[in-house]
C-alpha cells in the first residue's frame, strides 16, 4: 500500500492558483470555507465547492480548445490567470 496523498496538484506551482479558485468558488456558492480546518462544513459542501470547480475548469478547457468562444463566468482561468472573454455573437 502506498503512503502517497492523493490530495496533490499535479503541477505543484498551479497550487495557489487552485487555492484562490477554491476560495472564489465556495464565495459564489455561499460556502463558508476558512484557511485551514474546516471539518465543521458538511460534505454536500465541500462536495459543491469541488464539483463546482472541475465544471469551471472544464468549460474553461472547452473554451480554450474552440478558440476561446464564450463568456467566462468566474474570473478564474486555466492557468491561474484572471480572464474574462467576449460573449458569442
Amino acid at each position: 500500500m502506498s503512503n502517497r496523498s492523493s490530495n496533490t496538484a499535479a503541477v505543484p506551482e498551479a497550487k495557489s492558483a487552485l487555492d484562490r479558485f477554491k476560495f472564489e468558488v465556495a464565495s459564489e456558492l455561499g460556502v463558508p470555507l476558512s484557511d485551514g480546518y474546516n471539518g465543521n462544513l458538511t460534505s454536500k459542501q465541500n462536495g459543491s465547492v469541488g464539483g463546482y470547480m472541475v465544471k469551471k475548469m472544464i468549460e474553461a478547457q472547452e473554451r480554450q480548445m474552440t478558440g476561446g468562444a464564450g463568456q467566462m463566468t468566474s474570473t478564474m482561468g486555466m492557468g491561474g490567470q484572471s480572464q474574462t472573454s467576449g460573449t458569442q455573437m
